[in-house]
């Protein structure tokens, strides 16, 4: 400070007696609100530190969620049929592509920004297109850096835009984890509210891609993301959950400025048919706007009230996987009931418990590794609450993943799942 008051004072920018007039003033202007800082009332309680960490307001995020884009633009985009009316159900990354569309149209301060997401539409071309029709000032492509990246979505979100960045895959994401970790996300909570990071952070996520590029692009790995105080984490597993999860997550970052995470499981993408080829079980309708899907909702199969034999707890691919397991068990007689958990953080504990006894026999597949996962957490939540239930993990093994056919040595496989329903079934 004197040598920085020194150089003023030589270059003429400031006088001796008014650089002692600032340090005065500064430390008069200070002291006063040290004074003002010890006569407020101090935190008591656990509540009131975390009340500005993970804000909730179902009912303001619903109203904003359900708004619909304006119809001249919409049919302006769309042409004459709008997605709503496409009588073809379709996959995820269709359906994506055009709930990423509908959410540029609702929100004009969006903009999704990434690595070959403006005129390639991204590696699985989830945003084909986009860039082309909106323009290349709301989608763009970014340097191959996932810091800078999610910089400037931390930037764009000061600035009162609505950020929508692109992680290529999953293990990229731990380049710049401090980004989301350290600023964006503790942004509300260390400035009491006063500024936030309304974001929602598209990822290609997940393994089951047979062996392709390794752990680099197979990571099934999401402790980092999970241990992220008030961090909200969606992971769908079919079209139509995507585009109204995806708009959930916009509507509560846009609401509440909250930093938001989509896990777009890769090997869904393009997935089409369920049991057999071409039964088409896995596509479906596009939501039309004015739907989305609460924090905290899960998915239940079969859709109808069924007394089970076992509950199988699940969501991306292990969902697609358990149901077709439980089908094949079906004609055995046995009853499998499967759950799309969805929202991996936080847990969807209120609805799971509401399909648990005591008596329940669970299993937990997790596709994630054992301990970078939900299923322990999941586990515990169970067993605290449930005694005497019996229950089985089935998981992924802690490793990264290899190269090629070795890759299903380490990841969850359907017999896997089947042992893990016999297991609990062992003593019925």
């Amino acid at each position: 400070l004197l040598q920085s008051a020194s150089l003023l004072i030589d270059a003429g920018v400031i006088s001796p007696a008014d650089v002692l007039t600032m340090y005065q003033d500064t430390r008069s202007r200070l002291g006063k609100l040290a004074d003002e800082a010890r006569r407020r009332p101090k935190i008591e309680t656990a509540e009131t530190v975390m009340a500005p960490l993970a804000p909730e307001a179902p009912d303001r995020v619903a109203e904003t969620a359900c708004r619909s884009p304006d119809p001249e633009d919409r049919a302006q985009y769309f042409g004459t049929r709008l997605p709503e009316q496409d009588v073809r159900p379709r996959h995820l990354a269709f359906q994506l592509n055009r709930g990423l569309a509908d959410l540029m149209m609702q929100y004009p301060e969006a903009l999704i920004f990434g690595e070959d997401v403006a005129k390639k539409g991204g590696v699985y071309h989830i945003t084909a297109d986009l860039s082309k029709r909106r323009g290349v000032g709301r989608v763009f492509n970014t340097l191959l850096d996932e810091t800078t990246i999610l910089g400037l979505a931390i930037g764009a979100g000061h600035a009162g835009m609505l950020p929508i960045p692109e992680i290529q895959y999953l293990a990229y994401l731990m380049n710049a984890i401090d980004q989301l970790r350290g600023e964006a996300g503790s942004m509300q909570f260390f400035s009491q509210g006063q500024f936030s990071n309304p974001m929602v952070i598209r990822i290609a996520a997940l393994a089951y891609q047979k062996g392709f590029g390794g752990h680099f692009h197979n990571d099934n790995g999401i402790a980092a993301l999970r241990e992220i105080p008030g961090l909200l984490i969606a992971c769908p597993s079919r079209g139509a959950d995507a585009v109204r999860m995806l708009r959930t997550l916009t509507a509560t970052a846009k609401t509440l400025g909250r930093p938001t995470v989509f896990l777009e499981p890769i090997a869904r993408y393009m997935t089409k048919d369920l049991h057999e080829e071409g039964d088409g079980e896995w596509l479906d309708a596009y939501p039309p706007p004015g739907e989305h899907l609460p924090v905290g909702e899960v998915g239940v199969y079969p859709p109808k009230s069924m007394k089970e034999d076992v509950l199988v707890l699940s969501y991306a691919n292990g969902l697609w996987m358990s149901l077709r397991v439980a089908k094949r068990l079906e004609k055995e007689g046995l009853k499998v009931k499967v759950i799309d958990l969805r929202w991996l953080s936080p847990l969807p504990l209120e609805a799971i418990f509401s399909h648990v006894s005591s008596r329940s026999r669970v299993v937990i597949v997790d596709e994630c590794r054992r301990n970078s996962g939900i299923a322990e957490s999941l586990a515990t939540s169970l067993w605290s609450t449930h005694p005497g239930l019996r229950l089985q993990l089935v998981t992924g093994t802690d490793t990264y993943i290899p190269l090629g056919a070795a890759a299903n040595l380490v990841l969850v496989q359907e017999e896997d799942i089947e042992k893990g329903i016999r297991d609990a079934l062992e003593d019925r």
